[in-house]
């Protein structure tokens, strides 16, 4: 048997019924002549097993990537592979998955459908974001839900100006401002008051956090602006923050600078269920 494709699998840690699932998954794979590109969290339920880290997998050139989690080890593994373009197809071991929408039950299922060029593929937009100090970047980061200036845990408010192609749009006295992308828009920025995007619409949502204005609203703009938050004061614990995982400490007298990403997340989709479907299972709509 020569193995002509390669799968990389990226999972969630600390989830025990890995070591049931893994096995039966690299059964499947070598059935079907895929070499498979494990992570470390993969790689702890197997013997022998050689670690490919996830920042590396992509330049393995796998054919796509399962992730065995729920929607923050999605998130991780798009800003793993996004640049190269590999899809990726998320199986739901969390609890709400919005993104990790492939029930286990239906992994095989699909798996099957991806290996027959029977399954559908959607695009995602990304943002890209710097940190600038001083008139340096000091840092680099790709969001595929959102990017969020914010307060930790001091009680002080934090003091924003807000610029849409150079022009001033908002000062925002708040505990964050959330900037998403139509992916991000079912997360934070939902549950701070932001309105849902539909995955294609090309806008992006800006979401304040607690303001102490109440005329200070979500506001969708088109996906080809750019945006500056400039950090003018700032209680001691701010920070930014990417796709709630990844970021770094804010000062006053920082700019932060996003505009949309050249490189944009695929995600695998079956072809028979859509973005309102997934709505009216994760959030219950229509229900009495």
């Amino acid at each position: 048997m020569s193995v002509t494709n390669k799968v990389a699998i990226i999972s969630k840690p600390g989830k025990p019924e890995l070591a049931t699932i893994i096995p039966h998954l690299l059964d499947w794979l070598r059935a079907h002549e895929y070499e498979a590109l494990v992570d470390r969290e993969t790689a702890a339920h197997l013997k022998g097993c050689k670690v490919v880290e996830r920042e590396e997998s992509a330049k393995r050139k796998p054919r796509f990537v399962i992730v065995l989690g729920g929607d923050g080890t999605l998130l991780a593994a798009a800003r793993a592979v996004a640049h190269a373009q590999i899809p990726i197809l998320a199986v739901n071991l969390g609890s709400l998955g919005f993104l990790t929408e492939v029930a286990l039950g239906e992994l095989y299922p699909t798996l099957e459908a991806v290996h027959e060029n029977r399954c559908g593929t959607e695009r995602r937009a990304m943002l890209h974001c710097q940190l600038v100090r001083a008139e340096k970047c000091v840092a680099e980061y790709s969001a595929l839900n959102d990017v969020v200036a914010g307060k930790g845990t001091i009680a002080r408010m934090a003091d924003f100006d807000l610029f849409l192609n150079g022009v001033l749009t908002c000062n925002y006295k708040a505990d964050g401002l959330i900037l998403a992308t139509p992916t991000g828009s079912t997360a934070y920025s939902l549950a701070s008051g932001g309105p849902i995007l539909v995955p294609n619409v090309d806008a992006f949502v800006i979401t304040p956090v607690s303001p102490h204005s109440l005329t200070n609203r979500p506001l969708v703009v088109h996906d080809s602006a750019q945006f500056e938050i400039r950090v003018k004061t700032t209680p001691e614990e701010s920070y930014l923050t990417v796709d709630g995982q990844v970021g770094t400490p804010l000062r006053a007298g920082d700019r932060v600078i996003c505009k949309k990403s050249n490189d944009h997340v695929i995600l695998l989709r079956l072809k028979d269920r859509n973005f309102f479907d997934v709505l009216r299972a994760k959030l219950k709509w229509g229900e009495r």
